[in-house]
């Protein structure tokens, strides 16, 4: 008989403001309009650290919070296809704008941060980015995990 060892991960919970809007919707989401997002990240290394953790939380919070501040937290997150209203955006308010190879729906701004964002914020070490939640609205969230 082969036992297993257990998976032990972490998650961090982080939150951010920001303005979107999905092109071609069929509803009310064409129109420009904000959200309280909720990012829920998920780690998981081979093995615990010398002080038995996954990983610090603070350090993904330093990581992968300071990244969404930077990038998206007060931020207008649009379509690429998008910058004609992105330019008109900044131009008139100045407002920080974040382009997106697609619509920056719930499903898109969480697989990019599991694929793209993570792993580069956290290359080099033991620990890997598993599940990332992205809250739309308290109702509604997308999820995207490892194989």
């Amino acid at each position: 008989m082969t036992t297993l060892s257990p998976r032990i991960r972490c998650t961090r919970r982080l939150e951010f403001d920001a303005a979107h809007r999905v092109m071609e919707h069929e509803s009310k989401c064409k129109h420009l309009h904000g959200h309280r997002y909720v990012i829920e990240a998920t780690f998981e290394a081979t093995a615990l650290d010398a002080l038995d953790r996954v990983i610090d939380f603070g350090v993904i919070k330093e990581r992968l919070g300071h990244w969404v501040d930077t990038h998206w937290d007060h931020a207008t997150i649009l379509n690429v296809k998008d910058a004609a209203l992105g330019e008109a955006i900044a131009a008139q308010t100045f407002q920080k704008i974040y382009y997106l190879n697609g619509n920056p729906t719930a499903e898109k701004m969480a697989e990019y941060l599991f694929s793209e964002i993570c792993p580069s914020l956290f290359a080099g070490s033991d620990v890997r980015c598993v599940r990332l939640r992205l809250y739309e609205t308290p109702n509604c969230y997308a999820d995207v995990e490892a194989p």
